[in-house]
């Protein structure tokens, strides 16, 4: 079989599969691959427009197939507005790893779908280093920051750091830390937790109050913020350890005709993306892929 072949029953593979996924999850489905950047926002608003003047379905909703390093929290925002402006329901589905920025927006989903195997991160917001050569996670500069000036006595090493530090990059990295909470917060709120109307645990039965959502919402983002407690901007948190922070996943470890189906087309899909050494990749059987 010649390579143009091969990736012509690629394409079909990956199409099927989609379009059973698709069926599955009663929804428009799409695949995104790659860093959360400012530079392919156009791209994806054009992309949206067209899947969903394509689409012939009729639940207003999409699945989005997520798997990201992460990127910039201002422009998920963006691309939150894209997707909440073509549908009422938004969910996400990760089957490898949404890290960072891609944690944030998954919080702006209605349902998020992992298995055992799924990976969020911790939300550091990363900033556009000074050069534009990529991002600069913050909270690891932030949590040196506020080590130095709590000591009483510095060392003269200390001082000399401290002394180093750029002022308006720090304020850059407090201003992204705390749009990143805001936005988690306010998405958790308004998506997530808009049909938890009644306690599951402490007090079965009762309502669900706006402020004891805020509340939640704002544990959640502390959590989830919290580099002193992960370690590591790339630390995996698992379904396991959302869930032991009262975060309601969609977890579909015991469910094998779903981990299946999202195998089925999420594998093949990222093994050709990896071979292509392709850095970001939108799919949907709706336009041409590959």
């Amino acid at each position: 079989m010649n390579p143009a072949d091969l990736d012509h029953t690629i394409v079909q593979v990956v199409n099927d599969s989609a379009k059973a996924l698709e069926e599955e999850l009663r929804s428009d489905l799409i695949f995104y691959h790659g860093p959360i950047h400012p530079g392919l926002f156009r791209q994806f608003r054009n992309f949206i427009e067209e899947v969903k003047s394509k689409s012939q379905r009729t639940e207003n909703a999409i699945s989005i197939v997520l798997r990201t390093g992460g990127g910039s929290a201002e422009t998920v925002e963006r691309l939150v507005d894209v997707l909440r402006h073509h549908y009422s329901t938004v969910n996400f589905v990760v089957p490898d790893m949404a890290m960072s920025a891609g944690t944030i927006w998954c919080m702006s989903g209605d349902r998020i779908y992992m298995d055992y195997s799924s990976a969020l991160g911790p939300i550091d917001p990363q900033v556009m280093s000074p050069d534009g050569s990529g991002f600069l996670p913050a909270l690891g500069y932030l949590d040196k920051v506020d080590e130095l000036t709590a000591k009483s006595n510095l060392s003269p090493a200390d001082a000399v750091l401290l002394r180093g530090i750029d002022l308006a990059k720090l304020a850059l990295f407090e201003q992204a830390k705390n749009l990143s909470i805001d936005l988690l917060k306010k998405w958790l709120v308004e998506y997530k937790f808009k049909d938890w109307t009644r306690h599951r645990t402490t007090n079965a039965g009762a309502p669900v109050t706006h402020s004891e959502k805020v509340d939640r919402a704002a544990e959640v983002a502390a959590e989830l913020a919290d580099h002193k407690r992960w370690r590591s901007h790339g630390r995996a948190i698992n379904v396991s350890r959302l869930k032991d922070l009262r975060l309601d996943i969609d977890d579909y470890s015991d469910n094998v005709n779903l981990r299946s189906m999202i195998r089925k087309y999420n594998d093949l899909l990222t093994s050709h993306i990896d071979r292509q050494n392709m850095p970001y990749y939108f799919h949907s059987h709706h336009t041409e892929a590959l």
